[in-house]
């Protein structure tokens, strides 16, 4: 099931144990819709699934996984009424323009009668090892101000970006930034 069990059970127990708000970070489960739903059933906070990069260069960033179905997964959770979040790594080979591009995606694609995705991290890539791609730029900090200028004013809620953003990256500070999180 791709860990879905897993997730609820977790989300369930620091939930009735500590009462504190969840976030989970997700695979893109394969189209397996049981799984997704399993997920979804324990009401975390924050859905997040990484979309790690733009359209063009999914195939070699992330060779197993399909940008579309990434979409459908946030759009999909989106459509229960989750808090959706998904991050991407900047300077990898992408342009500004794609940047802006994916944001669009993510605004048009994951929309339904309870908005769209809420909550997009940048970051600055960084080669964990030879085996990856190389680095292909490094980004101005004054642009990642300008990609969180931009994606907010185009709809998303709360955009966190600079060179040392992570997916984690000051997640408590990012669920205050959109409204109460639904449960």
């Amino acid at each position: 099931d791709g860990g879905a069990d897993h997730f609820y059970r977790c989300v369930i127990a620091v939930r009735e144990k500590t009462g504190a708000t969840t976030e989970v970070l997700t695979p893109d489960f394969v189209h397996c819709k049981p799984s997704l739903e399993r997920v979804i059933e324990a009401r975390p906070d924050v859905f997040n699934h990484n979309m790690e990069t733009v359209s063009r260069l999914y195939s070699a960033v992330r060779p197993q996984a399909k940008y579309e179905r990434s979409l459908e997964l946030l759009r999909r959770s989106k459509e229960q009424g989750l808090n959706t979040k998904t991050g991407i790594m900047v300077g990898i080979g992408e342009t500004d323009d794609e940047v802006t591009g994916l944001m669009q995606d993510l605004i048009d694609y994951t929309r339904t009668d309870n908005g769209s995705c809420d909550i997009l991290t940048i970051g600055q890539y960084l080669q964990p090892t030879r085996n990856h791609l190389p680095v292909n730029r490094w980004v101005d900090p004054s642009q990642f101000l300008a990609f969180k200028q931009l994606g907010e004013s185009m709809g998303i809620r709360h955009v966190e970006s600079g060179p040392m953003v992570r997916s984690s990256y000051h997640a408590e500070d990012q669920v205050l930034q959109i409204e109460e999180p639904i449960r």
